[in-house]
């Protein structure tokens, strides 16, 4: 068999393999954001804190969503602006202190 007859070959990962990555990333990120919400709250009692870290959670849980829907890229982003705001947060009330 020539190797014109067969197809380039496929790089990356694969539509599931994406999938199960994200979906166990996202679970990470849901638990340590969980940890340390509780962390915090054991040493600052901020509304605040608890308001920032929850969003993260809730997004967090979105992108899990998101990703088991198939929508990786989506989740990815999710999970980004979930981080983000989380630390962005962290700061401006570490800040306001």
């Amino acid at each position: 068999m020539s190797e014109a007859n067969s197809g380039p070959e496929r790089q990356g990962l694969t539509p599931r393999q994406a999938r199960g990555i994200r979906i166990a990333l996202s679970a990470v990120i849901m638990i340590a954001v969980g940890l340390t919400l509780v962390l915090r709250l054991g040493s600052t009692h901020s509304v605040l804190t608890m308001g920032f870290y929850g969003i993260a959670l809730i997004l967090s849980g979105s992108a899990l969503v998101l990703s088991r829907q198939g929508r990786t890229r989506v989740a990815t982003a999710v999970l980004g602006a979930g981080i983000a705001l989380a630390a962005a947060g962290e700061w401006a009330v570490a800040s306001l202190s």
